[in-house]
């Protein structure tokens, strides 16, 4: 090793980014003690930060009809589920409803729906994105896929504040794998393209899906090259009716690890837990490990789905903020308020 281990931790403490090296060192190291001093020194980084303050995303995923075929998705369009397209009357209630509840975000999802977001349709996107902000007062993300160039400006007028498009790998050739028959630098571009439209972006990987240590590695460092301003890694999750659905799933401990890394790398950005993955019993270990956001918060008895796990706490109540708010009170940390998301989101504008 060309510099130990507590080294690199302590010089992240200071402010400095590990270098690429540093960062395969320290997403390679198995001993407990270690990864132990890791996640610590990951909170404390989160905490210099941003306090105590933890982000609140309310989940909407609006349409489960896809054109793609990836290779890990449950709603593959080769797929042969029940899957629904929710009328604008019913995303708006539930964007109201999420906004009363108190949380800071809409995160506004869907399947790459030929219906809404084509090189034809994607007009209805942006009516959605427009009907969306005008009933509810708070920053909007949208994660709609890939969108034709000329959509993004659009998509900013409309009310957009974040693009959100996960690449899941930068290894091309695992892409082409799991995104079966698309390109992976268009893919790559709708990130440019929102950025230089104004809007925030989104960029995440998967963890488990063949990649390595190195795979992993250049992520995070690409992460930063694109200067996204939320980053996350979740792990894979075999799902029923996909090519994947016989892959073992990896232990969740290589997610957190990898957290804790991104949050020494991107010490100044947003770093979500999921819900979606483990629920509400899954957060503190993501929280432990430097996260400073918990996503897919979906109100019960909508009739709403998850991503990676579509049915996990949503109508038993689980994904509710007071159940969040239970959880952070047991380890120091609170919701954050408005005004304080608004203050990251200004201080995002300014460094643009």
């Amino acid at each position: 090793m060309s510099s130990s281990f507590q080294d690199i931790l302590s010089r992240s403490l200071e402010g400095h980014q590990p270098t690429y090296g540093e960062v395969l060192e320290l997403l390679s190291v198995e001993d407990p003690y270690l990864i132990n001093d890791l996640l610590n020194t990951a909170r404390e980084i989160r905490f210099k930060r941003f306090g105590n303050k933890v982000f609140l995303y309310g989940f909407v995923y609006f349409s489960t009809h896809c054109r793609n075929d990836c290779g890990f998705c449950y709603y593959r369009r080769s797929n042969d589920i029940p899957r629904y397209r929710k009328p604008l009357d019913d995303i708006i209630n539930v964007a109201e409803q999420l906004e009363d509840s108190g949380i800071n975000l809409i995160d506004l999802t869907m399947g790459e729906d030929p219906a809404i977001s084509s090189q034809k349709s994607y007009r209805n996107l942006l009516r959605i994105v427009s009907e969306v902000d005008e009933h509810v007062d708070l920053p909007i993300m949208v994660s709609p896929g890939t969108l034709p160039p000329e959509a993004f400006g659009q998509l900013r007028s409309a009310g957009a504040d974040w693009f959100a498009c996960y690449q899941e790998t930068h290894n091309r050739d695992l892409f082409k794998k799991l995104r079966l028959d698309q390109d992976y630098d268009y893919r790559f571009n709708q990130k440019l393209w929102a950025k230089k439209e104004g809007m925030m972006i989104e960029e995440g990987i998967m963890i488990g899906v063949g990649e390595d240590v190195k795979d992993r590695a250049d992520s995070i460092m690409i992460m930063g090259d694109l200067d996204a301003k939320q980053v996350r890694a979740m792990t894979f999750l075999p799902q029923e009716g996909t090519p994947m659905q016989g892959r073992k799933a990896l232990d969740f401990m290589e997610e957190i690890r990898t957290i804790a890394v991104m949050r020494l790398v991107h010490q100044d950005k947003l770093i979500p837990a999921s819900l979606d993955l483990e629920g509400i019993r899954g957060v503190k270990a993501r929280l432990m490990a430097g996260a400073n956001v918990i996503t897919s918060i979906v109100p019960p008895n909508k009739t709403l789905a998850g991503v990676a796990q579509h049915e996990l706490d949503i109508d038993n109540g689980m994904r509710s903020k007071e159940q969040i708010e239970s959880e952070l009170d047991g380890l120091g940390l609170r919701v954050a308020s408005e005004s304080d998301y608004l203050s990251f989101l200004k201080k995002c504008s300014l460094e643009a």
